[in-house]
């Protein structure tokens, strides 16, 4: 037994050796992860900000929507002259440099995505569903859709 003893001894002291740290190295150690802590924090805090900012701009630009389509019937009926169409460029192009982007064109291929079916129809001249008519533009700020574009769609007769 007396061996058996002197073998455990010596496994215990070579673990024990390696249990007792510097305390200079454990607060080093506490220090780098306090300091990867506070990096991911920052990152994710910017990250949020970042979120919030644009989801408040996109809903400053949904609110102005109805102001939007409201200039472009004038424009449809050639009512903007003067000083209002000077006031209806500007809010264009200053919507514009924000980053809103109208999108939806007759003849594209209806996405039920990007797009909203109002009205349905059939035709042999197509051959996929077609946004035949544009009858709301969509419109987008970075890459969210803020509206979709309302459209009629013609579907492929004999389907």
């Amino acid at each position: 037994m007396t061996e058996e003893t002197s073998v455990e001894e010596s496994v215990v002291e070579d673990v024990a050796p390696d249990q007792v740290t510097d305390p200079v190295v454990t607060l080093t150690n506490d220090l780098q992860r306090l300091q990867a802590e506070y990096a991911n924090y920052r990152k994710r805090v910017e990250r949020d900000r970042s979120v919030a900012h644009e989801m408040a701009i996109g809903a400053v630009l949904t609110e102005l929507l109805a102001l939007l389509d409201d200039v472009d019937r004038a424009e449809q009926h050639g009512e903007l002259t003067g000083g209002f169409k000077a006031v209806a460029d500007q809010l264009n192009s200053i919507t514009s440099r924000i980053g809103l982007e109208k999108y939806g064109s007759e003849g594209e291929a209806f996405d039920p995505q990007i797009h909203e079916a109002l009205m349905h129809e059939t035709s042999s001249e197509v051959a996929i569903a077609t946004a035949s008519k544009i009858l709301q533009p969509g419109y987008k700020y970075k890459e969210r859709i803020l509206r979709p574009a309302r459209v009629a769609v013609t579907d492929p007769a004999g389907e």
